[in-house]
């Protein structure tokens, strides 16, 4: 059952004995049904066999939502866009997860694991160390700072600012570029020395905001 959105910041997600929800913990706002909540300790296998389940560490705690009703969820007032999986994956920051079912396959990675500018775009932009990939069937509710838009790209490139950079599904590839001079490395400048070049195909979700998260 997929995801309903009651408001743009609020998410109500079904719950089964065959469809249990992973979600960030304290996003609960209020729940329907028989439903149990169980937190998600440690790396790889977590509480009630799921695998991945502490995707970001201690930054972003998770916890297990089991049994069968409905649960309300939203964290902070802040945004929630709904993204639906066929098969592919969404690669995503850790800390913009609000919940996804459960059968999805997680994965953490190391932002260094792509390389120099992979590493030099989580010290110059803020983004966080660590990417997840979440990949299947199912749905994902994801948070911005005003909402979220898709770019859907056929080959082309386009150019994100790193802060408004939310996930991307599909074949992309993100490169770092410096677009300006030593002045705005220094902090002078616009603060735009760093831009993401998003090419290949796929759909890359930009949020309406360059606030850091």
């Amino acid at each position: 059952m997929a995801f309903e959105k009651i408001n743009s910041k609020v998410v109500r997600i079904p719950v089964t004995q065959q469809n249990a929800v992973l979600a960030r913990r304290g996003a609960m706002l209020g729940y329907e049904g028989n439903v149990a909540f169980r937190p998600i300790s440690g790396q790889g296998q977590g509480v009630g066999g799921f695998v991945g389940a502490a995707m970001s560490g201690e930054s972003n705690p998770m916890m297990a939502t089991e049994g069968n009703g409905s649960v309300l969820y939203g964290f902070r007032g802040l945004h929630v866009t709904v993204i639906e999986l066929t098969g592919d994956s969404l690669t995503v920051e850790a800390d913009r997860i609000l919940a996804h079912d459960a059968h999805l396959q997680t994965s953490v990675e190391f932002i260094g694991q792509g390389g120099i500018r992979s590493a030099v775009r989580g010290a110059m932009t803020g983004q966080g160390l660590f990417t997840t990939r979440i990949a299947g069937h199912g749905s994902v509710a994801v948070l911005s700072h005003g909402g979220t838009f898709p770019l859907q790209l056929t080959g082309d490139v386009v150019g994100v600012d790193p802060q408004a950079y939310v996930g991307h599904t599909g074949a992309l590839t993100i490169d770092l570029k410096a677009s300006v001079g030593l002045r705005d490395l220094v902090g002078r400048g616009s603060g735009e020395a760093f831009q993401l070049h998003v090419s290949g195909h796929g759909t890359v979700y930009v949020q309406a905001s360059e606030e850091k998260f």
